[in-house]
């Protein structure tokens, strides 16, 4: 498999504060990396890096298609869920288009291709009839899936989803991580979140962000990798698809 993303030497900071420093990995393509680490850590800064939302950094975050370096790749993301301005008129198939802004046609909006897709994509994210509902009347779980959906609809290289299980019950979310399985055939996906349980049983890597960077190249860690990246002790006990987390006292 082709390497898709590589970086190098990174280190960035917030308020002169450095966050992150030594970052080095390299994602390929259909890898499945599930990234974990505590609270503060710098998750959501090496994400913003990967995507050029932040540039005030050093190192070097490298693309590549075919084997060959290019300037940008196609990454579908998927943010941390906030809230949205439920009056703001625009519906669940404009959501989901909006990820084919950059592909539309320069007079005339989108192809007919293009909207048939995005209807695929609605169905596939469990939102068949929801099409023309404004995206203010759907649930929190719904809103996740659209938005799902619009980071999907462009058949992206890479995948970044973080925490995408916020706000989707239980019954969906089974249904997420069967659909990830299906995505992650002809697409890399970078897996951001705090649920270690539900990571492990779905992701093929793992890496740990806590100021640096700590990958593992699969999913059989042990306590003692757990409690020297968080710098915390932690167990992990996993139960078929009901995985539990303790966490044991500490300061």
């Amino acid at each position: 498999m082709g390497k898709i993303v590589e970086v190098v030497d990174l280190a960035a900071r917030y308020d002169d504060k450095l966050v992150l420093h030594d970052v080095n990995v390299s994602i390929c393509d259909r890898d499945y990396l599930g990234v974990i680490g505590p609270n503060g850590g710098g998750k959501t800064t090496f994400v913003k890096c990967l995507l050029g939302l932040k540039n005030d950094y050093s190192g070097r975050v490298i693309y590549y298609h075919d084997g060959v370096q290019v300037d940008k790749i196609r990454i579908g993301y998927l943010p941390q869920y906030t809230s949205i301005d439920k009056s703001f008129p625009i519906s669940v198939r404009e959501v989901v288009l909006s990820g084919l802004n950059r592909q539309k046609l320069m007079f005339g909006g989108y192809s007919a291709e293009q909207k048939e897709k995005a209807e695929k994509v609605i169905s596939d994210m469990g939102l068949s009839g929801f099409s023309n509902h404004p995206i203010g009347e759907l649930s929190g779980g719904q809103v996740q899936r659209a938005l799902l959906g619009r980071a999907i609809v462009s058949d992206p290289e890479l995948l970044i989803l973080d925490e995408p299980s916020t706000y989707v019950d239980k019954y969906y979310e089974a249904k997420l991580y069967e659909l990830l399985n299906e995505i992650n055939r002809n697409c890399a996906i970078i897996l951001v979140s705090h649920d270690i349980g539900t990571v492990l049983q779905n992701v093929k890597s793992i890496a740990c962000i806590n100021e640096t960077l700590d990958c593992h190249p699969d999913t059989g860690i042990s306590e003692e990798w757990l409690m020297r990246n968080f710098n915390c002790p932690i167990d992990l006990v996993g139960h078929g698809n009901l995985p539990h987390r303790i966490l044991k006292n500490h300061h």
